[in-house]
């Protein structure tokens, strides 16, 4: 049985233990409070251009050196940027943890923001960084993404991780630096390591190494309210793109969110559920269909995409709208093969996640900034079967999807109707 610690370093860093017998391998995530959310205003993509900048090296060693280390441990890297987090994440043997951290430390206290070859790498950051953003001009249901979580909700939660072409561009050596050291900092971060672990070494080392850090990030702006409605961007294409999102439970001790999870399952969780059976198989009306749960720390909501064609778009959409409402009525309630069947993927996706010592990592470290404690498979696994059909199909008759507040983007040749 796994064992869950949280600890508080005395630089003020959350530090999260889950030791998992028989896993030899360890993964630590560690989230500093950064994010495109507290990106400067004119600036917006910082943050994305810093997710490459932690990999080019520190004041002690070179992006080389620094890469030759972790492949001789046989470790692997990466950094990734979120709306109010940047995230350092690692993966190893567990027993050579002891000899990676101090690499990991010097990424997250020390990276090369400055020198003779700063200039550069930021400019190969910068270069990157705008690659990035034209590839999503590429995929047209990445851009409808994009436009949809604009529209959905308020500045500054509504930034896209990868930034803008403006602010990418306005992003000079001094901000980066200042911003950097201005915000990360221990208060508001996260470490979380999964696997071949001992809490008590970990953490008895990690205070040793970081007793000189101090403070606190800034605060992130007030989120103003969403544009939400209907948006469309005309492309001459041969195929249509429809986002949609609506709010939902965000991620609490509340079962109101487990109930949503399993109901948008029963929509889309697999080429047996709804969206795809409905719109897909029976009618042929597109090419992709799903729907998806996600959960911030503030919002909750559910996105529903489909591909589909031009001549096909507006039955497309009245089609996905209409299953989307049914399954909120007691005509459309949710039977026990629907119900069964989407607890069963639940929780085997549970299971598998259990297995992971980077997915546990992830999640530690997700459910503090979240809920502010961490959650044991056991628990989840606990939520999931605490759901009855009764008890689903009661919740989801009394909460109607309100359309006056669902959001949808297309692209394509010709805007669609929405009776919203």
């Amino acid at each position: 049985m796994t064992e869950i610690r949280s600890q508080r370093l005395q630089c003020g860093a959350q530090l999260l233990t889950e030791r998992m017998p028989g896993v030899r391998s360890a993964a630590m995530t560690w989230m500093l409070p950064l994010g495109t959310a507290r990106d400067p205003e004119n600036q917006i993509g910082m943050s994305a251009m810093l997710e490459e900048l932690l990999l080019r090296g520190t004041q002690n060693e070179s992006s080389r050196e620094i890469a030759d280390a972790f492949d001789t441990l046989g470790a692997s890297r990466g950094t990734s940027t979120g709306i109010r987090h940047n995230t350092v994440t690692a993966r190893l043997l567990g027993s050579r943890l002891d000899a990676t951290l101090p690499m990991l430390v010097d990424m997250v206290r020390s990276p090369r923001l400055g020198g003779d070859d700063f200039d550069a790498s930021l400019e190969a950051s910068r270069a990157l960084c705008l690659q990035s953003l034209s590839s999503i001009d590429d995929e047209p249901r990445d851009k409808a993404m994009r436009e949809l979580l604009s529209v959905h909700f308020g500045s500054p939660i509504n930034r896209h991780t990868l930034g803008t072409r403006e602010g990418i561009e306005a992003v000079d050596g001094a901000s980066v630096a200042s911003h950097y050291a201005a915000n990360a900092r221990p208060e508001g971060s996260i470490i979380a390591v999964a696997g071949d672990v001992d809490a008590d070494a970990l953490f008895e080392r990690l205070n040793a190494m970081l007793d000189d850090w101090q403070g606190a990030p800034g605060d992130i702006a007030s989120e103003q309210p969403g544009v939400r409605g209907v948006h469309h961007i005309e492309q001459k294409s041969n195929q249509v793109h429809i986002a949609l999102s609506y709010d939902a439970p965000r991620e609490t001790d509340d079962p109101d969110c487990w109930y949503e999870r399993l109901g948008t399952a029963v929509l889309s969780g697999g080429m047996s559920g709804r969206l795809f059976t409905e719109v897909r198989e029976k009618r042929g009306l597109c090419y992709s269909v799903y729907a998806s749960y996600g959960s911030g720390k503030h919002h909750g909501r559910v996105t529903a995409y489909a591909g589909t064609t031009p001549e096909r778009a507006q039955e497309t959409l009245d089609v996905l709208v209409s299953e989307l409402q049914r399954v909120r009525t007691g005509v459309g309630s949710v039977d026990a093969s629907e119900f069964e069947r989407a607890r069963t993927g639940l929780k085997s996706k549970l299971v598998l996640s259990g297995e992971s010592s980077r997915a546990r990592a992830s999640a530690l470290a997700a459910d503090y900034d979240r809920l502010g404690r961490c959650r044991s498979l056991d628990e989840l696994a606990q939520k999931v079967d605490s759901i009855t059909l009764d008890k689903l199909n009661g919740y989801l008759q009394a909460t109607p999807l309100d359309l006056s507040k669902t959001s949808v983007v297309t692209i394509g040749p010709a805007p669609l109707k929405f009776n919203g």
